[in-house]
């Protein structure tokens, strides 16, 4: 497969779109996608459709970090693509060789924001056998990772309350019940919390880390390390952990 690369930038005008080789955009037939991998995504297919050399992927990683912070900012609906490129000192033919349109890099920013996520809880909970500690360090470091990254948690408050995104934000979150259901059964079984419906506990405890973390982290400044012990005890006692573990 040819490598695919990005429009040459004259930054004294707006770089000539080469209709042979970029991606033609339709104004007013924006594609839709999806949040999680599992239920498709349209950015998926445009990385399947041509590999991206190493500048290119430098180039829209800048894309993805710039727009994350205006739109966490100035908000999701006062940000325009105009805004975005004149930031990075970019023509629109850059951003539309990456994006098809604002909605799809937003929700690109949700697929990989979620990513990140995943794999810092995977990490943390990697070769621990009891279920009870998995479930702990889980959401310690969801805590930890939404400390760090309060831009995406702004995000995802709006994804939550925005009907373009909705549901894309809710497949997200059902991936994230998902895994920590796995958990929620194992301890289940070996009877080291009550037998209540799993999926349950799993939204609780993600509702639970989402909000303590928007209070105590973002609205009043307190140490993460603290709101994670926070968070994590209470959730050890709503989902039923004995007083001996």
């Amino acid at each position: 497969m040819n490598q695919a690369t990005e429009p040459k930038v004259n930054q004294a005008t707006e770089p000539k779109v080469n209709q042979t080789t970029e991606p033609k955009v339709n104004q007013t037939t924006e594609p839709k996608g999806q949040l999680d991998p599992a239920v498709g995504n349209i950015a998926i297919f445009r990385e399947m459709s041509r590999k991206l050399t190493p500048r290119g992927k430098e180039r829209r990683a800048q894309l993805i970090a710039f727009a994350t912070h205006e739109f966490a900012e100035k908000g999701y609906h006062l940000t325009s693509v105009a805004d975005i490129v004149d930031g990075l000192g970019v023509g629109k033919g850059v951003f539309y060789w990456y994006f098809s349109s604002k909605e799809e890099l937003f929700l690109e920013i949700m697929r990989t924001s979620q990513r990140g996520m995943r794999k810092r809880q995977q990490q943390a909970i990697a070769g621990v056998g009891d279920p009870v500690k998995r479930i702990e360090l889980g959401i310690r470091a969801g805590v930890l990772w939404l400390a760090e990254h309060n831009d995406l948690r702004k995000l995802f408050e709006f994804a939550r309350t925005e009907g373009t995104f909705r549901e894309a934000m809710r497949s997200g979150q059902a991936v994230l019940v998902s895994d920590a259901r796995v958990h929620l059964e194992e301890a289940i079984q070996h009877g080291r919390i009550p037998d209540r419906d799993p999926e349950a506990l799993a939204f609780a405890i993600l509702g639970v880390s989402n909000q303590l973390t928007g209070v105590y982290i973002d609205g009043r400044g307190e140490d993460p390390e603290v709101v994670a012990d926070l968070v994590v005890s209470f959730c050890r006692d709503g989902i039923g952990v004995s007083v001996k573990d």
